[in-house]
């Protein structure tokens, strides 16, 4: 990467000067204030044909390389909106949702209101809070941010099922307070 990244300095340097030479070299002879022979003239403007074509060159590796790695972005942001599905699909038959309850909690997921659910749904909202209430008894948990955080906990766990390295223990036995 540092190799990479002199050759990029040297090559915008490169283009710098060559641009100033080039510039002077016009001014001198529109001016006449400076006094080129033809072999400087020439090799100025070959210079500066030079970094342009090494701008050109340069350029293009790194919107090719800008272009891949936002490829692989995108690749791998499909994956884990996959694997995000399956998560939630899974936790939704372990606690056995029924197809409505699935919409409800998907809905609730994304952060919509019981008001936007119940519109969405074509129902009322009396129905989509006896479903949410129903989601959470079967989750296990009091509310809305009780069962984003289930699924943040197992989004937390480590990238497609490999589990990330807890953080350490805290010893809270002096305060009676010991962990489960």
């Amino acid at each position: 990467m540092k190799k990479r990244s002199i050759l990029i300095f040297a090559v915008v340097v490169f283009q710098a000067i060559s641009a100033v030479l080039f510039v002077v070299n016009i001014i001198s002879t529109v001016t006449g204030l400076f006094a080129f022979t033809w072999m400087v003239h020439e090799l100025i403007e070959l210079g500066a044909a030079v970094g342009l074509l090494l701008g050109v060159v340069l350029g293009a590796v790194v919107l090719v390389r800008v272009m891949q790695r936002t490829h692989r972005i995108e690749d791998q942001l499909r994956i884990a909106s996959g694997a995000f599905m399956e998560l939630l699909e899974d936790r939704f038959a372990d606690w056995g949702l029924t197809p409505a309850e699935r919409d409800v909690a998907l809905f609730a997921i994304k952060g919509m209101s019981t008001n936007e659910i119940a519109t969405l749904r074509q129902t009322s909202e009396g129905t989509v809070k006896a479903q949410t209430n129903a989601i959470y008894r079967k989750a296990g948990v009091s509310g809305r941010p009780q069962l984003l955080s289930l699924f943040i906990d197992d989004l937390m766990s480590g990238p497609l099922g490999t589990a990330a390295p807890s953080p350490p223990q805290r010893e809270h036995v002096e305060l009676g307070l010991e962990r489960g």
